[in-house]
C-alpha cells in the first residue's frame, strides 16, 4: 500500500539549492602594467539558523546572492592584499554602476563627457580599475542582478533597511570566512543608498562579527534623507540644493555675465556662502519675513538659478528639484537630469512641473544593462535565464521600520562605527552636477555628524565636475580612480 505524502513531507522533497559558481582567468594592461586574475562569478546560498519550538532545526536556505569577485594572481600572500566589498544603491540597483563604470577591469565604452553613440554597446579596457591596489567583490542584494530568494520565502522580506543589512552583512562574512580573507584589509564602497547601506554595515559589521574596518568609501552621499526629501514643513532641501542649481544653470549658461565668468568653485563659494546664511534665514522667518526682505530674496534666487524672479516668487522662495529640472531650459524644450544636470531631455511638451524621464539615466541605462548581460555569459561563463534585474523600483515599498515617523538618517551609526573603530578612514565623492544626493547636502552631513575632532582627520572629501556617478566623465573618472587607489593603498 502507498500513502500518499502530506503538504509538509512534499516540501521537505524539494533538492536544497545548491551554490552556482563560474571562475574563469583573464590578463589585462592596467596602468601599462599587465596582471593576470580569477573571477568568481555566480550565486552563494545564504542560509540562516532555524528554531522550531525551541529546537535547533539546523541552517535553512532563505536567499541565493549573486556576486563577482576578482582577486588577483600570482599573490605570495593574499592575506596582507586589499579586500573592498562593492554595491550600489536604489534600493532596487545591482551593481553595475561601480563595477563596470569604475572599479573593475573592464568599462562601459562611452565618450570623456559620458556620452554614446548608441547601440550596440561595447565594454572596453579600464586604465582605472582599482584591481591593481585591491581584490574586489561585487554584490547584489537580494531582489537585484541574479539575486533572488529562496523559492517558498517571502520576497520582501529582505527589501528592508535592518534586514538589507543582514543579508549583505551575512554574505561578507560568508565570502571572507570561505575565502580565508580574515586577515585581509577590508574596505567597502557604496554609492548612493549603496552609502547608506555601507554606513550601515560599518556598525552592524562589528556588532555582528566583530569584523572591524579598514575605510569605507562613499560615492554620491544619502545618509541623512531630510537633506534630501522636499517636504512641506522641511526648508533644508531648499538650502542645500541651491548651490547645485547655481552650478546647472552656470552649466548651460543661464547666468549673469559676471557669475557665468566667475569658475564653478568661485561661484559655488558666493552661493553656498548665500543659502547657509541670508537664505536659510529667509526661509526660517516663513510669513514673517518682511516684504522687502522678501523681493530681495527672490532676485537673489533668481540669479543664482537662472530662473525668473516671477517664478522663484510662485514658488514661494522654495525651489523644488524636479520644479527646476523642468523650468531652467523649458523656453529651449529641454530638460536637465536628476542624476547628473549636464544631461539635456526633452518631454512631449513643455507644460508641465516635471520631466517625463531623466535625461542623464536614459542615457547611459542601455549601455550598462546591454554590457552587463553580455560580460557575464561570454566572459565570465555564468548563464541563468533569469533576467538581470540592474534597476528595480524596490525603493517604492521599501521598509524604514527602524525609522518609523521620522526621516531615516544613518549617520549617528558611521559616528558610533569610527569611535569604536577610530582606525577606519571614510572617503567622500561628491559630483557637482548630482541632484540625487547633492554635494551641499553631503558637507551638512559630515559637518553634523558629531565626530570627536580627533577623528575629523580619518575623513577625506572630495568633488568632481560631474553628477551622481561621476565616472561616467572621464577626467573626473581618473581623478576618483586615483583617490580610491591612495585610500585603499597599503
Amino acid at each position: 500500500m502507498t500513502s500518499i505524502p502530506t503538504t509538509e513531507e512534499k516540501k521537505n522533497d524539494k533538492p536544497d539549492p545548491s551554490d552556482d559558481l563560474s571562475v574563469t582567468r583573464h590578463r589585462a594592461t592596467i596602468g601599462g602594467k599587465e596582471i593576470a586574475y580569477t573571477v568568481t562569478c555566480g550565486t552563494i546560498v545564504l542560509r540562516e539558523e532555524s528554531e522550531k519550538e525551541g529546537k535547533n532545526e539546523g541552517e535553512k536556505p532563505r536567499a541565493s546572492v549573486f556576486f563577482v569577485a576578482y582577486t588577483l594572481d600570482d599573490v605570495a600572500d593574499k592575506t596582507k592584499r586589499p579586500l573592498t566589498f562593492s554595491f550600489n544603491g536604489g534600493p532596487g540597483s545591482s551593481s553595475v554602476w561601480l563595477h563596470l563604470g569604475v572599479l573593475g577591469p573592464r568599462r562601459v565604452a562611452l565618450d570623456d563627457e559620458g556620452q554614446n553613440d548608441g547601440p550596440p554597446y561595447t565594454l572596453e579596457a579600464n586604465e582605472f580599475s582599482l584591481l591593481p591596489q585591491s581584490d574586489l567583490v561585487f554584490i547584489d542584494p537580494v531582489g537585484t542582478g541574479y539575486s533572488r530568494m529562496v523559492e517558498g520565502e517571502k520576497v520582501k522580506e529582505f527589501h528592508d533597511y535592518r534586514r538589507d543589512l543582514e543579508s549583505v552583512g551575512a554574505f561578507i562574512r560568508l565570502y571572507t570566512s570561505r575565502y580565508a580573507r580574515w586577515s585581509s584589509p577590508k574596505y567597502l564602497i557604496g554609492e548612493s543608498y549603496g552609502t547608506t547601506r555601507a554606513s550601515g554595515l560599518a556598525g552592524h559589521l562589528i556588532e555582528r562579527y566583530g569584523m572591524y574596518l579598514n575605510g569605507v568609501m562613499l560615492v554620491s552621499v544619502a545618509l541623512d534623507f531630510q537633506t534630501l526629501r522636499f517636504d512641506v514643513t522641511n526648508d533644508l532641501p531648499c538650502v542645500l540644493f541651491l548651490p547645485t542649481y547655481a552650478a546647472t544653470a552656470w552649466y548651460h549658461k543661464k547666468l549673469a555675465a559676471d557669475l557665468q565668468a566667475k569658475s564653478l568653485r568661485e561661484l559655488l563659494d558666493e552661493v553656498e556662502a548665500f543659502a547657509s546664511g541670508d537664505y536659510a534665514n529667509a526661509l526660517f522667518q516663513g510669513a514673517g519675513l518682511a516684504a522687502k526682505d522678501r523681493a530681495a530674496i527672490a532676485k537673489k534666487l533668481s540669479r543664482y538659478t537662472g530662473l525668473s524672479v516671477a517664478y522663484v516668487e510662485s514658488t514661494d522662495l522654495r525651489i523644488e528639484i524636479f520644479r527646476f529640472c523642468k523650468e531652467l531650459l523649458r523656453a529651449e524644450g529641454r530638460t536637465v537630469g536628476r542624476l547628473d544636470s549636464r544631461f539635456k531631455g526633452f518631454d512631449r511638451d513643455s507644460a508641465g512641473a516635471m520631466f517625463e524621464f531623466d535625461p542623464a539615466m536614459a542615457a547611459i541605462y542601455g549601455a550598462y544593462a546591454a554590457a552587463m548581460n553580455d560580460y557575464v555569459r561570454s566572459d565570465l561563463r555564468f548563464e541563468k535565464d533569469l533576467p538581470y534585474e540592474v534597476t528595480k523600483g524596490l525603493y517604492l515599498t521599501w521598509g524604514w521600520n527602524e525609522f518609523a515617523n521620522r526621516f531615516a538618517s544613518v549617520g549617528e551609526t558611521l559616528r558610533k562605527a569610527m569611535s569604536m573603530n577610530p582606525h577606519m578612514r571614510v572617503l567622500v565623492a561628491n559630483g557637482y552636477f548630482d541632484f540625487a544626493t547633492p554635494h551641499f547636502a553631503s558637507d551638512y552631513t559630515m559637518d553634523h555628524l558629531g565626530l570627536d575632532p580627533s577623528l575629523r582627520q580619518n575623513l577625506t572629501v572630495s568633488y568632481y565636475d560631474a553628477g551622481h556617478m561621476m565616472y561616467v566623465h572621464k577626467p573626473s573618472l581618473a581623478r576618483l580612480a586615483g583617490e580610491l587607489r591612495k585610500f585603499v593603498a597599503p
